[in-house]
């Protein structure tokens, strides 16, 4: 299947486009909300291609399979025929044959690393956008050199070798016969140009590695193994390059009191005998700490389920809240004294 039809996407979709689609469908079909794993894989796969800009322009070129279709997948080649030698990226070879399709102006090598945090969260949290502290050991831009990776008033000036393209052309003796490829250029890193003067504290790395105080806002209704991108905040990338993304892996902590499904909030209430048949009002506790009357009906038996509407998880990016189900169980006293046994008797002689 179609890896845009597969996100329900057009072909020209954007990047955030994208991303929208994937965060909808992967709440909707995970396999830990009682979502179908086999879509929730589809759907992984398709994310993993078309919000990548080098491997969703091959898609685009080739498709899933390189030839249309016939079971030859491209990405299996290419890792097959490496094994024949070092001829790193396959697109080098095709821009030999094919007229340079695959060549890139500039590497893009010094990115900054993504960053991924696993952090916990109480279910009381996620009824507010709650802001969290973390300190992180990360590489941030470098504060003398400003990211640059020069003394501050240096120049920068253009790789010699690279000719300001972050590329060399390197030539190998294949089975095919003499071939040249792009790698990365030695000299500059893959960035094009280079300071005349390396700054004193990164060494002209443009960063430097230091405790990192970041605030971010977790969003209320937040659900357990759910990701959080947060763009720009993970590693500085060298030299001014783009930084890596933070990723917030969420985990629910585990409440005394209530269970939770999906927006929805469940909790166990123990009433008496007398409160079931007779019905009664009585005080359940919320997430929210004030306590709330809920009326229960005369006849009532063990295990009924009432629901309080909109009392439960606000919904994540969205309007309204889940709701709150609360389950009566009928508690059987074990010591009775003397007038509650006598009024038992003459309850079960009138056939109660």
């Amino acid at each position: 299947m179609d890896y845009y039809e597969i996100l329900g996407v057009k072909r020209n979709a954007s990047q955030e486009e994208i991303r929208k689609a994937y965060r909808k469908l992967a709440h909707k079909y995970h396999p830990d909300k009682g979502g179908d794993e086999k879509k929730f894989k589809e759907v992984n796969e398709a994310y993993q291609t078309l919000s990548n800009k080098e491997k969703r322009a091959q898609y685009d070129r080739f498709g899933k399979t390189f030839d249309g279709g016939q079971g030859f997948d491209f990405n299996q080649w290419q890792s097959g025929f490496q094994g024949f030698g070092d001829f790193g990226d396959i697109s080098d070879i095709f821009e030999q044959f094919f007229g340079g399709g695959f060549r890139r102006k500039k590497a893009n090598v010094n990115k900054g690393k993504d960053i991924q945090l696993d952090i916990e969260v109480s279910l009381e949290e996620t009824l507010e956008d709650t802001e969290k502290e973390f300190v992180l050991d990360n590489f941030i831009a470098c504060s003398r050199c400003k990211g640059s990776g020069g003394e501050p008033g240096t120049k920068v000036k253009e790789c010699f070798s690279c000719r300001g393209t972050g590329y060399v052309q390197q030539v190998k003796r294949t089975m095919f016969g003499e071939i040249a490829r792009s790698v990365v250029c030695p000299q500059c890193k893959g960035e094009g140009n280079i300071p005349e003067k390396p700054c004193n504290v990164c060494k002209g790395e443009g960063r430097v590695r230091e405790k990192q105080k970041l605030r971010i806002v977790i969003p209320k209704g937040v659900d357990s193994s759910q990701v959080l991108e947060v763009q720009g905040k993970g590693e500085a990338g060298k030299r001014g390059s783009e930084p890596g993304d933070l990723y917030l892996r969420i985990f629910i902590k585990e409440h005394p009191l209530f269970k939770r499904r999906g927006d929805n909030i469940y909790f166990e209430k123990g009433i008496s005998f007398s409160q079931a048949a007779l019905g009664d009002e009585v005080e359940i506790p919320t997430l929210e700490g004030k306590k709330i009357v809920l009326k229960v009906p005369s006849g009532v038996e063990s295990g009924k389920v009432l629901r309080i509407s909109n009392k439960g998880i606000p919904h994540f990016k969205g309007f309204g809240r889940g709701d709150f189900y609360v389950k009566l169980l009928i508690k059987t006293p074990k010591r009775l004294s003397r007038k509650q046994k006598k009024i038992l008797e003459e309850l079960r002689k009138e056939g109660m």
